[in-house]
């Protein structure tokens, strides 16, 4: 052994305790006080487990360590049983400890920050054990059944799908992969939104209406408090704050769902979109500070974004944007693109945020005119819902609605220019 040998020794074992220590703390401060297993002892495993290491790697004897392992797992095994008689059938503490030990097998294996990651992972799992039982309550099982079939579809179809491009030259832009991936990226960023209305419940503060909708849908949010304000015409400035909120969330998430796929587009749009974004928000600081108390505001989670009928629709709609865009730039330049983003952004701007966003990663030199692009259908988008609040809601919306959109549209489109 090297000098430095004993020293790193002593750190791994220390790291085998404390990790073992922080599963133990919190199992001690949660169950009762006749279950297996606390602070100490959980401390203990994992420090048998680091010796288990040990005597695997330093002695060459695994026999030896898959014998010390069986007989923490007994001892688990026996306090399973002790527990379930006495009306107790929950294990997790007992999964708890033989975690413990395997983290103390690898903190002397050499993989301390695997260790480290797996013990605040299973804490958090363990400390939040009210918030996933709620969570659990929430979810239905459709919500599983369409999830599932998604995943089968995404892990065991896909890889069958070809991975090259169709239609005729120079317009060969539909590739069937790569559509799929695009269905997934924001499948999966939607679903992130449906869980979070999921957990925190349908009714909501005004203000974190907003926030929700906007990233499930700005869209039903300007139209669903449009049509409120004409029952509730005195709480016009607390709907057109919801509906601001949602516009500014959607600003700021067409930038994260540009970076996911082309980086460099979403530096061009944090201008832009960034700029209309800080602007949105100050009108929205504005309005809150005006706003009365106390009110209250539903969004609803929709249907599953893992459902496929929803799933397939979105990878159409991608596909004829893709198609239409290519055709609008090859046969119209710059000019033509534009139009496409326009008229894309009338009805929906995640499919031609990802079609661009394909468009910068694959032609660089493309890279300001597909931001633009984007701009004018986040723009388009914005005319729309302010085009509903301003003529499905009541007066008093609409004259607060109106100006804010006139100049929300102004200026995304002098931020347009300079892109």
């Amino acid at each position: 052994m090297t000098p430095e040998a004993p020293l790193e020794l002593a750190l791994r074992l220390a790291a085998a305790l404390g990790l073992g220590v922080l599963i133990g703390l919190e199992r001690e401060r949660t169950q009762p006080e006749t279950r297996f297993a606390g602070v100490r002892t959980f401390g203990l495993i994992a420090l048998a487990g680091a010796m288990a290491a040990y005597v695997d790697h330093a002695l060459a004897r695994p026999a030896l360590a898959l014998a010390l392992f069986a007989a923490v797992a007994g001892l688990v095994v026996v306090s399973a049983v002790i527990t379930a008689r006495q009306g107790d059938v929950g294990i997790t503490t007992e999964v708890s400890a033989l975690l413990a030990f395997v983290l103390g097998y690898l903190c002397v294996s050499g993989n301390v920050m695997l260790a480290a990651g797996l013990a605040v992972a299973s804490g958090g799992v363990l400390a939040l054990k009210q918030w996933l039982h709620n969570l659990a309550r929430r979810i239905e099982s459709a919500d599983v059944e369409a999830t599932l079939k998604f995943a089968i579809v995404t892990i065991i179809i896909l890889p069958l799908v070809p991975n090259e491009t169709y239609g005729p030259a120079p317009l060969d832009v539909i590739n069937p992969y790569e559509m799929w991936w695009m269905v997934v990226l924001i499948s999966g960023l939607n679903f992130a939104s449906y869980i979070l209305v999921k957990v925190v419940g349908a009714e909501h503060g005004i203000g974190l209406t907003g926030l929700l909708g906007g990233l499930l849908s700005s869209t039903a949010v300007s139209l669903g408090f449009a049509q409120r304000s004409r029952t509730q015409p005195e709480q016009a400035r607390v709907f057109a704050l919801a509906i601001l909120v949602a516009w500014t969330v959607m600003f700021f998430r067409v930038v994260v769902l540009a970076a996911v796929v082309a980086p460099a587009l979403a530096g061009r749009l944090a201008l832009g979109l960034g700029g209309l974004g800080a602007l949105s928000l100050g009108i929205v600081l504005v309005l809150r500070g005006r706003r009365g108390s106390g009110e209250r505001g539903s969004v609803s989670a929709g249907a599953n974004p893992f459902e496929l009928a929803q799933a397939i629709r979105f990878g159409v709609l991608f596909g004829v944007v893709t198609f239409a865009a290519k055709a609008a730039q090859l046969y119209l330049g710059d000019a033509g693109l534009y139009l496409a983003g326009a008229l894309a952004g009338l009805t929906d701007v995640d499919a031609i945020v990802l079609s661009m966003s394909r468009l910068a990663q694959r032609e660089p030199a493309s890279l300001g005119a597909a931001a633009r692009t984007v701009l004018i259908a986040v723009l388009a988008n914005t005319l729309v819902k302010g085009a509903m609040a301003v003529f499905l809601g009541a007066a008093s919306l609409r004259r607060l609605m109106l100006p804010i959109t006139g100049v929300l549209i102004a200026a995304g489109g002098a931020l347009a220019w300079l892109l």
